[in-house]
């Protein structure tokens, strides 16, 4: 499986979220899009699920141009909560699975005791951490060829995150499936990541293997990260 994005722009009306970005993803590796908010991270999220297109440039899957029904191959973890609140925790996982033809019920059920959710329990009494847990359970239940999480550590407290990070690693088929984390929290996922990708105003500044950066510069990512950040600010002034 290859997803490609080629000489891709995108703007929101006077604001330019992206800029002729050229990236590849391979099967079979954990990818960071890391930068600040407002660097470009979600949206290019949306335009590999088909949500929105580029002005310019295209993205393709296996070849094919990324269309609204690309997202049948493509799980996506939003930022955003879209939960009914009047559901149960397992009517929501079924709500899913009957939107989704590659819905694994079986993982589901594993995911949700891993992660220590009821199935009984309303969404509206859940804290934001069970929450986060959910929007989890839902997304990588699915056996699809892209898996996407935007920012997937966003308020929720060390255990939680700590119980997310084994969940990636052990429901991820990397035979089969891509996983791309977009994020602001680089010390995170380092530990995750097999290539880290740095965003910024838009733009791609860096492509690194994070096993390079560690055994040959001596650099977290996060380390790397900065400067690439620190330079593109004074090549800016």
């Amino acid at each position: 499986m290859v997803l490609e994005l080629n000489n891709i722009s995108k703007k929101y009306g006077k604001n330019q979220a992206l800029k002729h970005v050229h990236l590849s993803f391979e099967t079979g590796k954990i990818y960071g899009l890391l930068g600040p908010n407002g660097s470009g991270k979600s949206t290019m999220l949306k335009l590999i699920t088909g949500l929105v297109f580029p002005d310019e440039g295209t993205v393709t899957l296996n070849g094919e141009q990324v269309t609204r029904k690309t997202i049948e191959k493509v799980a996506y973890l939003t930022e955003l909560d879209m939960f009914y609140d009047a559901f149960s925790v397992g009517e929501t996982v079924e709500y899913v699975a009957s939107q989704f033809a590659d819905f694994n019920r079986e993982k589901a059920s594993l995911l949700l005791t891993e992660l220590r959710l009821e199935a009984s329990q309303k969404v509206r009494s859940l804290s934001k951490g069970n929450r986060g847990r959910l929007k989890l359970v839902t997304t990588l239940a699915r056996d699809a060829e892209v898996i996407l999480l935007d920012e997937p550590f966003s308020g929720l407290d060390p255990m939680v995150r700590d119980s997310i990070v084994k969940s990636l690693l052990k429901y991820i088929d990397f035979e089969h499936q891509v996983l791309i984390i977009a994020t602001h929290e680089i010390n995170e996922i380092e530990p995750l990541l097999d290539e880290a990708i740095a965003i910024y105003h838009g733009t791609m500044i860096g492509r690194e293997s994070v096993e390079s950066l560690r055994e040959e510069e001596g650099q977290s990512v996060l380390q790397w990260f900065k400067q690439l950040a620190i330079k593109q600010e004074e090549g800016a002034q």
